[in-house]
């Protein structure tokens, strides 16, 4: 079974919340079609930022087997599943997901949420998180220069490993103050100015 069929393919009354692995995406929007048009409608919109093509989902329980359920979309008249999203669309579609969710757990931890995306989704991005901090605790780990230019050095913690173990460190806006006002984050971590080396 592949990996996407696992994913976007899976029981309808599995939605209590958002799986780990997005393994019961379809399920859970479909739940919060049904009980929270608002999220669930703020969702496709902020999708539609970075995938234009994307009009609507189509969550319907399988017709021959109603207990499941298939993550579908449309384009004009056209129908597709998950198999017709590329990679990136569909994690991104897994992250405004989790990010928009209307009932989110109090901290996220994500591993480089940035992987695949296009430069403007992870603007986009950036965005939901900042957004989501204002109330609740992500940590997200990131190696892209790209989503790093989008946070302040107080929102940054450098990790390092020096003799065997990891050291953190928070960046500090004073210490950069020379540095920032020509650079971005993202071109003073290439200038190896903040340490997060290989």
């Amino acid at each position: 079974m592949s990996t996407l069929h696992y994913i976007f393919s899976n029981y309808i009354n599995n939605n209590r919340k958002l799986a780990y692995d997005a393994g019961n995406l379809a399920a859970f929007l479909y739940k919060l079609k049904q009980t929270n048009e608002l999220s669930f409608h703020r969702i496709e919109e902020t999708i539609k930022l970075v995938a234009p093509y994307f009009d609507q989902f189509i969550l319907e329980p399988n017709a021959l087997n109603p207990e499941k359920i298939k993550l579908e979309w449309q384009q004009s008249d056209n129908y597709f599943d998950a198999f017709g999203l590329s990679d990136g669309t569909l994690r991104f579609i897994c992250l405004a997901t989790l990010l928009l969710q209307p009932n989110p757990p109090d901290t996220l931890i994500i591993d480089e949420p940035e992987l695949g995306l296009h430069p403007y989704a992870i603007s986009v991005l950036a965005s939901l998180i900042k957004a989501f901090s204002n109330d609740k605790q992500i940590i997200a780990s990131t190696q892209s220069v790209t989503l790093l230019d989008y946070f302040e050095p107080n929102n940054i913690i450098v990790a390092d490993k020096e003799k065997n173990s990891s050291i953190f460190k928070r960046l500090s806006s004073e210490e950069l103050k020379e540095w920032i006002e020509e650079y971005s984050m993202g071109e003073i971590w290439e200038k190896n100015l903040i340490g997060g080396k290989p």
